[in-house]
């Protein structure tokens, strides 16, 4: 149970089979309540709406009271959520959804409390329904075609929006695998986009950044920084630094890294999340001297800590910068050390995480391939893909988000888009890093899984376009030397950022750009390196 429950004065059970069997024994639906530690308005309805006698005793009387901290149970947050948090769901003791919605305040709440309970009397379990999502078993397959990256690019010009920055015509999220894709073709709207989340979106003095903003114009943001989006955002600056050379991008990183490594570090690796808290962010620099800074969720989650090592690392890559070079390796170690077992990565350290999730399995990879390519340090990555490829990935190509067993919905096949791409990506990293073919044959599969849904793709699955184009074309810079020389420092910099660099301690002191199998630029120096990647471009 989170930490938040006790604020509440209702009776809640904790997530698992034992709460489904005790509605269906009373006949009682299920309430369903998903919580995040970092919103002000899960805290807001927990004392007001939870908070309230009478509200509490209605939902002890007559549901069966289920609370989740939605970062730590990733699964039932997928198949639940409504969209946001908090989310009120009711369910039927066989976890159909009968309702939900997002945050409700206490008038709210006694109508839907109203309207559930007439569902219920009316129609019993058949008021449930199984979402749309959970439905089909597998994800529109199709096979890679170079239409899908001209496709994307069509999607970014279409969405641009040319007054502002960034993309859409409303809310705006920042979007950073969006803004990587568009760095190598679409350069100024990307750096435009880098533009206005570094005025808009950065935290100027506490540092790092704001989730998102909720008008056009980048105006009025919400105030959470949470360790994956903060990561995202910190590589994204760092390969806009490597394609421009614009200080402000490397400072914006930069001063990031500088957030995670005190604000965010637990002592052994990245906290999860800060609380957003308005009124404090809106004060001036010396007034927050005063205030206790919002909350800290100190969980350490793998996937998140995966994209954090990934992130600083590149940061290492373009900069030189110890300080993320040092983070990056502590918290992959103590990650591994105490997430990763044989290759099954834990979602966090605790006796009810869950294990072998996509999502912690292909962003720890990620962090992991990364670490080699950047430090010439593995570490368990191919114990961690073989795991994930025998574990997850179905006879369509396609992969499971998680086992196929859990109360309520869980045991129900859910193929995640997004954590699909970033598993290809690492896997594309993975078979150039280790000469083994097989792993770009998995991605193939896991990408092609989601081929036939590609024109209907938005910008906000870019990067599910620059994998597709990486497939087909799969470029590797080998460094005959091994990491951390000053010609693989220099690969590093002058590589694409799409393409993996692939130290080789036991190699000829020749560095090579390789399209496939065919050798289009070589160098035995930095000099020689730039003048032949220069050449061939």
């Amino acid at each position: 149970m989170d930490e938040f429950a006790s604020e509440t004065k209702v009776e809640w059970r904790e997530w698992g089979p034992d709460a489904f069997d005790a509605a269906a024994e009373t006949g009682r639906p299920v309430l369903l309540a998903l919580t995040v530690p970092w919103s002000a308005e899960c805290r807001e309805m927990d004392r007001r709406t939870f908070g309230e006698p009478r509200i509490a005793a209605n939902i002890n009387d007559g549901f069966v009271p289920v609370r989740v901290d939605a970062d730590r149970n990733p699964r039932v947050r997928e198949r639940y959520t409504m969209g946001g948090f908090p989310s009120t769901v009711f369910l039927t003791p066989d976890g159909e959804v009968i309702t939900g919605a997002t945050f409700l305040g206490p008038d709210g709440f006694r109508g839907i409390l109203d309207s559930v309970r007439e569902s219920w009397d009316a129609q019993g379990a058949a008021a449930g329904s199984v979402p749309r999502q959970l439905q089909d078993e597998a994800p529109p397959a199709g096979d890679l075609r170079p239409r899908i990256e001209e496709h994307m690019v069509e999607q970014l010009l279409g969405a641009f929006d040319d007054e502002f920055g960034g993309w859409g015509s409303d809310v705006k999220f920042p979007l950073p695998r969006t803004v990587e894709f568009a760095l190598v073709r679409a350069r100024d709207q990307a750096t435009r986009t880098l533009e206005a989340i570094r005025t808009h979106l950065l935290d100027t003095y506490d540092g790092g950044f704001f989730r998102y903003a909720t008008e056009r114009n980048w105006g009025n943001p919400r105030r959470e920084k949470l360790l994956d989006e903060n990561a995202a955002l910190v590589r994204a600056f760092a390969h806009g630094y490597r394609y421009t050379g614009t200080e402000a991008y490397r400072d914006a990183a930069q001063r990031t890294v500088d957030y995670l490594t005190t604000t965010q570090w637990t002592g052994e690796a990245f906290a999860a999340s800060q609380a957003g808290d308005d009124e404090y962010y809106r004060l001036e620099a010396a007034d927050r001297e005063d205030r206790t800074p919002p909350h800290v969720d100190e969980t350490v989650f793998a996937d998140r800590n995966g994209l954090a090592v990934d992130a600083l690392l590149w940061v290492t890559a373009y900069t030189d910068d110890e300080r993320a070079r040092q983070y990056a390796q502590r918290a992959r170690d103590a990650v591994c050390d105490t997430l990763v077992d044989g290759g099954e990565v834990a979602h966090y350290d605790g006796p009810a995480s869950d294990t072998g999730l996509l999502l912690d399995q292909a962003r720890l990879l990620q962090g992991l391939t990364t670490s080699w390519q950047v430090l010439g340090e593995p570490g368990p990555a191919r114990a961690v893909a073989d795991w994930t490829i025998e574990h997850r990935q179905q006879d369509s190509g396609a992969f499971r988000d998680g086992p196929d067993s859990g109360a309520g919905l869980c045991g129900r096949s859910l193929h995640p888009l997004d954590a699909t791409v970033e598993l290809a990506d690492a896997l594309v990293d993975l078979a150039a890093l280790t000469g083994e073919e097989r792993y770009h044959r998995t991605a193939l599969d896991a990408v092609e899984s989601f081929a036939g849904a590609a024109e209907r793709m938005g910008v906000e699955v870019a990067g599910y376009a620059a994998v597709a184009a990486r497939l087909q074309h799969p470029q590797r810079l080998t460094v005959g030397t091994e990491a951390g020389t000053d010609l693989h420092r220099a690969a590093l910099r002058m590589a694409d950022h799409e393409t993996t660099v692939v130290p080789d301690p036991d190699g000829d002191g020749t560095a090579r750009l390789l399209d496939g199998d065919a050798v289009v630029a070589e160098g035995a120096t930095p000099a020689e390196l730039e003048g032949a990647l220069t050449g061939a471009e």
